[in-house]
């Protein structure tokens, strides 16, 4: 892909094991580091409680970026730097070193068994929209917002 055709991707980051703070700034940095991508804003970080899953709270955040990878190429991209922080998948929702969600790619709809874009469950979770209403305010809603209110969430920085 040219430079020229570069698509705005929001990517959600978030960590409950270490670190949590350190590994999610260091996700920042690194998600600037991918080739062809820029990063164009970052959220507040968030502290949440687990949403559906066990263990400490996350440290959450979204990244805006501009990106010349391809979806596919920017979740293995995703997925390499989850590897690189540690994570591993013992079982679904387990804590984790880092997480890397691809909520938007562009308006690209797709649905594979290896990603689907927009993310399914992005409109579910406090920790994806307060951190998205900052990068991207036009993807969301007073309405959605209200609908996760009951979700335990603090802004810390």
């Amino acid at each position: 892909m040219s430079e020229r055709t570069r698509v705005t991707a929001c990517v959600a980051v978030g960590a409950n094991l270490g670190d949590a703070l350190e590994a999610v700034r260091q996700a920042v940095i690194d998600l600037g580091r991918l080739p062809s991508t820029q990063v164009e804003l970052t959220s507040s970080f968030y502290r949440s409680a687990p949403y559906e899953a066990q263990g400490p709270d996350f440290i959450n955040a979204v990244v805006r970026m501009a990106t010349g990878l391809t979806a596919p190429d920017l979740l293995a991209a995703l997925q390499a730097l989850e590897s690189a922080a540690g994570r591993e998948r013992p079982y679904l929702n387990a804590p984790r070193t880092l997480d890397l969600d691809l909520i938007f790619y562009g308006l690209a709809c797709m649905d594979s068994p290896a990603l689907t874009v927009p993310h399914p469950r992005w409109q579910e979770r406090a920790f994806v929209l307060l951190p998205l209403a900052e990068v991207a305010p036009d993807r969301v809603t007073p309405a959605m917002l209200a609908a996760v209110a009951g979700q335990a969430i603090e802004r810390v920085g």
